[in-house]
């Protein structure tokens, strides 16, 4: 059955269970007179970016009050360690699995994690049984994304940045990601809808194999200075919708 399978596999099983739940619901140059740096080289190089530790990101992410249309909740320490068990048969699409199992991708310093789905259209008060039944199914649809928020010393982000423009050329023919004991087959990653947030952003669409139906994904990553964001956006109807809401929401949190 697909929405078993789904639920635990490299597209993150958080974003799927999420899904039903919302139906329910320096230099120092100077001279050495002294020990002391002069002042000019003091001042000289902007200190390297400094990671933000686990507690730090976890107040910077999206959350309820920022996506009213949305269920927001946060991932559980056994998604996160689930996450970090993620492999991939091809090395250089790890980068990736890595993004859809929300783990971070590269030497991240810090990382945090939740899931948000959009909210279903309420039937109307007066609707008929029919029409309430509709509204029910339509909700299982909702797009639910996952989205995993790293920091990194330095010019980390970039590097991961770069690591995921590479796996997106590299692997446009397909791999193999697994997570937790399930494998699913991805056979195509191809460039998605245009987003333009942050420093520097880009969007794949990830078609995958699910027991012999076709499921349809959207990856979202956009870099903010040292501080990275991946969106996997997936739906138990196969085809997800690009998460703007998400991604607009949690860009703006970053400042």
């Amino acid at each position: 059955m697909r929405t078993a399978f789904v639920r635990r596999t490299v597209l993150t099983a958080s974003a799927v269970s999420l899904a039903v739940l919302a139906t329910a619901c320096g230099s120092s140059e100077g001279k050495k007179e002294d020990a002391k740096p002069s002042a000019g080289a003091a001042t000289s190089a902007a200190p390297a970016a400094k990671a933000k530790t686990d507690a730090e990101l976890a107040g910077l992410l999206v959350a309820q009050a920022d996506l009213p249309a949305h269920v927001v909740k946060p991932a559980t320490p056994a998604e996160a360690a689930a996450a970090a068990g993620a492999t991939s048969d091809k090395p250089e699409c790890l980068p990736l699995v890595k993004a859809q199992s929300m783990a971070p991708v590269g030497s991240a310093g810090g990382t945090a994690r939740t899931k948000a789905v959009a909210k279903p259209k309420e039937p109307a008060a007066d609707a008929s049984p029919e029409e309430k039944l509709k509204a029910a199914m339509d909700a299982l649809g909702g797009t639910a994304t996952a989205v995993t928020l790293s920091s990194y010393d330095g010019k980390g982000a970039e590097e991961a940045f770069g690591l995921l423009k590479a796996a997106g050329t590299a692997c446009a023919g397909g791999y193999t990601g697994t997570q937790d004991g399930e494998s699913l087959k991805i056979q195509k990653v191809a460039p998605g809808a245009s987003v333009t947030a942050g420093d520097e952003a880009l969007a794949y669409t990830v078609v995958g194999d699910a027991d012999g139906e076709k499921l349809t994904m959207e990856l979202v990553v956009v870099r903010k200075g040292n501080a990275l964001t991946t969106f996997s956006a997936i739906s138990m109807t196969g085809t997800a919708e690009q998460p703007k809401a998400v991604v607009d929401a949690q860009v703006k949190k970053l400042g």
